[in-house]
């Protein structure tokens, strides 16, 4: 690889990977669910995956130590929303050490009459999804959801982009 070092001296596995999958670029999501106790959580995450359209259906890894972890395992729904580039301070906040219901006081959040799941009016595209399966990875649970609803965004799409332990 040209003008590139594949090993660091010193640097741990998981260290050298974490600093390679900072050159992927991602879109920005942020996922809401509600607790058994009707309490809303929302969590701003970049590792949310389509997996299949028979069914549609998507995945989202969760830190097991994130406070919507435990949510996302009693609970069956939860929701997927990408935001546009105009969600940077939505997406700083949801991804802040803020108290859950502070993480809902910026952005237009909507309560789904249906589900009772928070979303962005104003998000590019929103999922609605029942959970299906959970699989523990190492330091994270991976959901995978079947979508049950879909809001796509009419303007022209400007979707929030990670990059390089930035936005772009």
């Amino acid at each position: 690889m040209s003008g590139s070092s594949i090993e660091s001296a010193g640097v741990t596995l998981a260290q050298q990977m974490r600093d390679g999958m900072r050159r992927l670029a991602s879109g920005v999501c942020v996922v809401t669910a509600n607790n058994l106790l009707k309490q809303r959580f929302a969590m701003t995450a970049s590792s949310v995956t389509s997996l299949s359209d028979n069914p549609p259906s998507l995945l989202v890894c969760i830190n097991t130590d994130s406070r919507i972890n435990q949510p996302l395992l009693e609970t069956q729904s939860f929701c997927i929303n990408i935001l546009s580039a105009s969600h940077q301070l939505v997406s700083n906040t949801c991804a802040s050490p803020n108290t859950d219901e502070q993480r809902f006081e910026v952005g237009d959040w909507v309560k789904n009459q249906e589900t009772g799941l928070y979303y962005l009016n104003d998000a590019e595209a929103v999922f609605f999804c029942e959970k299906v399966s959970v699989l523990q990875h190492g330091t994270h649970n991976i959901f995978i959801g079947n979508i049950t609803k879909v809001s796509t965004s009419q303007a022209e799409a400007t979707p929030l982009i990670y990059l390089n332990g930035g936005y772009v």
